[in-house]
């Protein structure tokens, strides 16, 4: 799938620095050629004779290299790639693509370019987490930076959570996502996915159950296809597919501005599990226990319909599909709601606890559109997300 594809690979320093040794051989043996550029501070965690030795090239340290910059070689450098993968990509490193700066060779390279770019994200737990890391990841995602990971786990530091630089076979699986040459090729689909957290106060949240198993899978086959994927998601317990643009959210507000603003788009999957209330009266404080007992006076709100909202309005993409979760009445209800929003198809499934679908690896769905219903027989979620951007393929090409 890789085969005669040329990758510019942007190492950064960070301890993850280590992994791009075995990325660049994992993407060699898929007959690829990667043309390495190496951070000031990743020559600390790796030397230029290593990469090079595997690269089976001359690595790029220096912006300031006379004989290349004659010739504007940091433009050249940053056209002629087919993708470019920034791994480790630090906090540093993604500030800088988030603000435009270009300071050094990495950073030039990523504004000059208008080729594809596919970050793998390593830091500290903290780093990542907070909230200017956050809105660095919104802004790329917003100029179609791609993501792979990061993973959560052990850390050199000694801590433990989200940060970990997605593995080399993860990151490979990425690029041949970002680089596949299917019928979707051209296509931009938006994904929503997971849950959202309405606050009740900065420890509780009212949220439905979603592991977000089910979106993600779409979100890979659609990739796999060829197309662009927005994937919105909301705090889901499976970690998101590489080769897409992340969108992490948390309300059912901020997934509808990141929804408005992923627009236009060719074909829209609407599968998380967005809270129909939220807190209007959430309190900044944890709320506590009172000397007669009497819980909280919560007020409710009603969250926007993001499904109606794209269905019905403008730009509306060809294809909108939705999702209906019912525990009876499955497949009238989910009509009735395919009707009632406008979407174009509805996939509906039975949650009830005994049949072991929320939160399952298996699934049965009933795809229901304006000229019937068609009941698939029970599956993988992958393999109902692999069906349905077949469908969804068919539909737009």
């Amino acid at each position: 799938m890789l085969a005669g594809k040329r990758i510019l690979l942007i190492i950064g320093g960070g301890i993850a620095a280590y992994k791009a040794l075995d990325l660049i051989r994992r993407i060699k043996e898929r007959c690829a050629s990667v043309t390495p550029v190496l951070t000031r501070a990743g020559t600390e965690f790796v030397t230029p004779l290593s990469v090079a030795a595997l690269a089976g090239a001359r690595v790029y340290t220096d912006l300031f290299d006379l004989t290349d910059e004659a010739e504007m070689g940091h433009i050249q450098l940053s056209r002629s790639a087919d993708l470019i993968v920034v791994a480790p990509a630090t906090a540093d490193l993604m500030a800088k693509m988030a603000q435009g700066r270009a300071d050094d060779l990495a950073s030039t390279l990523l504004l000059a370019t208008d080729t594809r770019v596919l970050i793998a994200p390593a830091m500290n737990v903290r780093m990542w987490t907070h909230p200017a890391t956050q809105r660095n990841l919104a802004t790329l995602a917003g100029d179609g930076v791609l993501t792979a990971g990061p993973g959560t786990g052990d850390m050199a530091c000694g801590e433990f959570g989200p940060g970990r630089m997605a593995e080399p076979p993860e990151i490979v699986a990425a690029i041949e996502a970002a680089l596949a040459e299917g019928p979707l090729r051209g296509k931009h689909v938006l994904v929503t996915s997971g849950p959202t957290h309405e606050p009740i106060d900065p420890v509780r949240y009212i949220a439905n159950r979603s592991s977000g198993a089910q979106g993600t899978a779409i979100a890979r086959a659609l990739a796999a296809l060829g197309a662009r994927v927005s994937f919105i998601t909301g705090p889901a317990s499976v970690p998101p597919p590489g080769g897409v643009t992340v969108i992490p959210v948390q309300t059912a507000q901020e997934m509808l501005a990141a929804v408005t603003a992923a627009l236009p788009a060719d074909a829209a999957v609407f599968a998380a599990a967005v809270a129909d209330w939220r807190v209007r009266n959430a309190s900044d404080r944890k709320m506590k226990k009172t000397a007669t007992g009497a819980p909280p006076g919560l007020h409710l709100a009603e969250n926007p319909d993001i499904l109606a909202t794209v269905a019905q309005g403008k730009p509306r993409p060809q294809l909108v599909v939705g999702f209906a979760a019912e525990t009876d009445d499955v497949i009238a209800h989910a009509a009735q709601k395919r009707a009632r929003k406008g979407c174009d198809w509805i996939i509906a499934n039975d949650v009830r606890p005994e049949t072991g679908i929320m939160g399952g690896t298996d699934t049965v769905v009933t795809l229901i559109t304006a000229t019937g219903t068609e009941t698939w027989p029970r599956m993988t979620k992958d393999a109902v997300a692999r069906r349905l951007a077949d469908m969804i393929s068919r539909a737009l090409t």
